[in-house]
């Protein structure tokens, strides 16, 4: 950083504190700050969360479909693709897919009228394939971490957004997908974390619900079996 940046950081730093009513700063404040980055404190954790794990299987199904996520359960990998091929089929869309780097380990081959394309999402696209870093139960959630090998443009310019999420990954509350995010990276968090919790969807106009608004208008999540490949890794980090 040069010079004439690093003070003019250090005197827009200084101003907020001012504004806080503190000092400078102490030597062991820089270590105090990273140790609650790194541990976190929970927030408040619904009890409807605090369930085994088909239980919390159950909840997240339960709760994407109710704000008009579809869902279908593959008990392996080799199921994957005849159920993306499905989905396709029963919403008389075209097998053509741009997919994320992170499910081409997914045994593609057994459905040779898939067209794959991997990488980033176009505005030209009709749907986009995708895993998630984590599921959250108590709200129907998809926490999906930004990286090289999970675009983030695959999330929202696709009309159609086909996620496939391991069972293993699905996390009873907010607070427990954040902690396993922190501990997969614990130096270097991925610069972009999105939630989302079905279609996107909008109101605006005459309080009449308009799917396909901001983004998707259809969110099919395939949940696989725990001998699934895992989700994506937030960049920077082994694991």
């Amino acid at each position: 950083m040069s010079a004439g940046k690093e003070a003019a950081r250090a005197a827009i730093l200084a101003r907020v504190r001012a504004s806080l009513g503190r000092g400078p700063g102490e030597a062991a404040r820089p270590d105090e700050l990273a140790r609650r980055l790194a541990g976190g404190r929970p927030n408040l954790i619904p009890a409807r969360s605090r369930v085994g794990a088909e239980e919390r299987l159950a909840l997240f199904v339960r709760m994407a479909e109710e704000v008009a996520a579809s869902t279908v359960r593959c008990a392996s990998p080799d199921e994957v693709p005849g159920a993306v091929g499905a989905f396709l089929a029963g919403h008389n869309l075209p097998s053509e897919l741009v997919m994320a780097p992170e499910v081409e380990g997914y045994p593609w081959h057994a459905a040779p009228t898939l067209t794959l394309r991997k990488g980033r999402a176009s505005k030209d696209d009709l749907t986009g394939l995708t895993g998630a870093f984590a599921g959250i139960a108590e709200t129907g959630t998809l926490m999906m971490v930004a990286g090289p090998k999970s675009p983030t443009t695959l999330n929202f310019l696709p009309d159609n957004h086909v996620v496939l999420l391991p069972t293993g990954r699905i996390f009873g509350a907010y607070e427990e997908a954040w902690a396993e995010l922190r501990r997969q990276s614990p130096r270097r968090p991925p610069t972009t974390v999105n939630f989302i919790t079905g279609p996107s969807r909008t109101a605006d106009i005459e309080q009449t619900m308009q799917l396909g608004a901001h983004g998707p208008r259809r969110l099919h999540i395939i949940l696989v079996g725990p001998d699934a490949p895992p989700g994506e890794a937030p960049p920077g980090e082994e694991g």
